[in-house]
This record gives structure tokens, sequence and C-alpha cells, in this order.
């Protein structure tokens, strides 16, 4: 069969069911996209401009928030587009697309380890903790996070695009995903599942064995602890963290460890943590942490 390659527009089918609930569903994701921006933007100032934050640990929670907006910026407005029935997107906007999701995700996915090991350190080596994590290790890993995600999605991006496109140009999902794209390829893609089992399934769930090794020696350390009052102030500086990794890396696994999953059930795992946690970063460490609670009521009082 002779097939001819698309390079052209793919059109995106959106979120399967919503049809019925296109204006309120478009009212939460354009008030989800604002309040995310807003949340991680005033954190990131909050931050840069308290002198009592410029630690290690809220370094790597600003680089967080940058990661947040970037990955919420790269879907939400096109899923936003998509509900309102704007679903042609450009060969080139669908390879980008792909591209930054995946930048983004996977950089959030070695920033959240490398947040662990900082935790660690912080607790299990407090006398070591300033020539372990000064500055220009903390500078270090952080770009290494980008650079590492960047890498990692060119692969991806490479090995999905590089394949003839043919036949149907509608991608059964709401944004332009590895799983999605390569159904509409015209040759074999086991090697492109092989890597995504590989790659991003056993990239997460290394990145997910190694922030539980860090967070299983950081409670032995505060088990030792001999005040309740030591032990629960040490591990309130944990638990924020815990939560976020919780809501990034389980609907993560889920989702790319089974490439020949409903994409259905996919996309509303997706949806979450690719908008809903995004907004839901700021909101834990702004809550649950004292001290950014005291610099940003001090930056509000000042304004």
């Amino acid at each position: 069969m002779n097939h001819s390659s698309v390079k052209t527009d793919f059109i995106l089918s959106g979120l399967s069911h919503a049809k019925e609930f296109t204006i309120p569903l478009v009212l939460v994701f354009i008030v989800i996209y604002i309040l995310t921006l807003f949340g991680n933007s005033v954190l990131f100032l909050t931050v840069k401009t308290t002198p009592s934050l410029q630690t290690p640990m809220y370094y790597f929670l600003i680089n967080l928030s940058l990661l947040d907006i970037c990955l919420s910026s790269a879907i939400v407005p096109i899923l936003i587009g998509n509900l309102l029935n704007f679903k042609t997107i450009p060969f080139a906007g669908c390879v980008s697309q792909l591209y930054f999701f995946h930048f983004f995700g996977s950089a959030e996915c070695f920033l959240y380890t490398v947040m662990a090991y900082d935790r660690y350190v912080a607790i299990c080596r407090p006398l070591h903790y300033a020539s372990i994590m000064n500055w220009k290790v903390c500078m270090c890993l952080a770009f290494g996070t980008w650079v590492s995600g960047s890498l990692h999605s060119i692969s991806h991006t490479v090995l999905t695009f590089q394949l003839p496109f043919c036949g149907s140009k509608e991608i059964k999902y709401f944004i332009c995903d590895i799983i999605p794209v390569l159904q509409l390829a015209c040759a074999d893609t086991s090697l492109n599942k092989t890597m995504i089992l590989i790659n991003i399934a056993a990239i997460s769930l290394s990145c997910f064995i190694l922030i539980l090794i860090s967070y299983i020696n950081i409670v032995l350390a505060i088990m030792k602890i001999r005040t309740v009052d030591g032990r629960k102030k040490t591990f309130s500086t944990c638990v924020s963290h815990v939560i976020l990794v919780a809501l990034f890396y389980i609907p993560c696994i889920y989702t790319y460890i089974r490439p020949n999953s409903d994409l259905v059930l996919n996309g509303a795992v997706a949806v979450f943590y690719t908008a809903v946690t995004p907004l839901l970063n700021p909101m834990i460490y702004s809550l649950r942490n004292k001290n950014v609670k005291d610099a940003l009521k001090k930056m509000l009082c000042g304004l």
C-alpha cells in the first residue's frame, strides 16, 4: 500500500464525553490556569524577595514554580481551545507540544528527586549540609534537571516524529502525547513503545524509588530525635514534598507504564497531573510552610 506521510495538520479529539459540559469545563480550566500562574508567580516572588528564604530548599522550590508555570502553559491553553472547538493543531505545533510537555514533565520528575536528596542531607547529615549543598552544587543540580528534561524529551520527540503518518489525522486525545500520536503511524512502533517503558516508566520509577529510599532514611533519623516537638517540626518540613511527589508520580507512572491502555482513562489522569497538580503545588507549600506564610504576609503588607 502506498502511504503518504502527513506533515500538515492534526486534529485533537479532546476530552471524551466533554461536549455536554463544554462551558463549565472551559470556565473551570480558565480559573485553574489563572490561579496556577498567579499562585506560582506569587510563591516565586515571595522566595526571591525574602532574604531568610535564600536557602537550597527554597531555591529548588522556585525552580518547581517555574516548571509548573511552563507545564501548565504547554497544556491548558490548548485544552481550553480544544473545548471551544479549535481542534486543529499544525504538525509543527504538535511536535512542539509533545517536546515541551515531556521536557517540563520529566524535569519536574528529576527536580522532585533532587528536593528529596536535599531533605535527606538536611535531616540525616545536618553537620555537613552547608558543605554538601553549597550554592554551586544547588545551581548545578537545578540546571541538571532542566538539561536532563530537555534531553529526555528530545529523544522521544525525534523517535516519535521520524515515523511516517498516514490515513487518519485525528489524535484521540486532548494533547499531542506519545501514545496517541503513535496510533496514527503507519510503521512498526514496537521500538517506541519499548522506549516508553524503558525510558519514561523506568526513569519515573527509578526517581520514585530514590525518593522512597531518601524518606526511609529520613523517617529513621526522625525517630531518633528524643523530643516529640523536635520530631514533629523536622517531619513537617518534608510533608509538603511527600504530598507533591504522590500527586505527580502516581498518575504519571500509571499512565506511561501501560502504553496500550485506555486513552480515555489516561486522559483523565493526565489532566490531573498537568493541570491540577501545578495549581496545588504553591498552595500546599504556602499553607503548610510557616516560613513561606510569614514571608508572604510581610510581602502583602508591604504592598
